[in-house]
């Protein structure tokens, strides 16, 4: 049982809280039992499993290397109120590219609770796969992962240029929507194609010009009361059911 929050390995675990050393090891840590029975299902390489003592370790668990850890050096490596008693690491998994019929792509997305948000409603509606543009929060970012619920080992979650990505959709058959206020039509009045991708941008610029340059299609949602705007997760949901339907 590892009890000193000295560790080697602990102070390992507790780096990858920053996205450079997540980058650095291709690994991530995800907490709570949900998680990371998710994360086997979905067949992504945990290196090892976490465990708090007095927590029963769970018989999925049974085939991965399991470190047994004091509470305190549990609580050092969380970032949860409520741990569960349990984490583990994950490796990176390389992302087939593309694509399926419909995409998500999202122009510097920086809020995580937003965008771990959109994931999961990305893999509920259907969606073929995520692209995030380049400004984009960290999808393996704490707060994306848990708000995911476990979306984020469903789904293709790439990340590339968008201005580049674009062009290459469009040869490829996608029909391009973008979200966005000014010379927008109503979505109710857009029907959707066979192969659409969407752009959704910052919560608070919206999606940069050249991006949206490159849209065929830019959709506004109506505002019926006097909120000035949508969230940019709601409004990515119902865009995308309304797509698929």
């Amino acid at each position: 049982m590892l009890t000193s929050v000295k560790n080697d390995k602990v102070k390992g675990w507790k780096k990858l809280h920053t996205k450079k050393d997540r980058e650095k090891t291709g690994t991530f840590l995800i907490e709570g039992f949900h998680l990371i029975e998710e994360a086997i299902k979905s067949k992504w390489k945990i290196d090892e499993i976490i465990l708090q003592e007095g927590v029963e370790s769970p018989n999925w668990s049974s085939d991965i290397k399991i470190v047994e850890v004091s509470e305190n050096v549990f609580q050092h490596i969380t970032q949860t109120k409520t741990p569960q008693g349990i984490a583990a690491v994950v490796q990176y998994k390389k992302m087939e590219n593309v694509i399926g019929k419909y995409v998500l792509l999202l122009d510097r997305v920086q809020d995580p609770g937003n965008l771990g948000t959109i994931i999961r409603t990305a893999d509920a509606a259907g969606f073929d796969a995520v692209i995030l543009g380049d400004g984009t929060v960290d999808v393996y970012n704490d707060k994306v992962i848990r708000s995911t619920q476990g979306s984020i080992f469903h789904i293709p979650i790439l990340q590339d240029n968008l201005t580049k990505r674009i062009p290459e959709l469009k040869m490829d058959g996608f029909h391009i929507w973008a979200s966005a206020l000014t010379n927008s039509k109503d979505y109710h009045t857009v029907k959707s194609n066979s192969k659409v991708a969407l752009i959704l941008g910052n919560e608070g610029s919206g999606i940069q010009t050249e991006i949206l340059e490159q849209a065929d299609e830019i959709v506004k949602i109506p505002i019926y009361g006097k909120a000035e705007s949508l969230n940019v997760s709601i409004a990515a949901g119902i865009l995308m059911y309304h797509i698929k339907g």
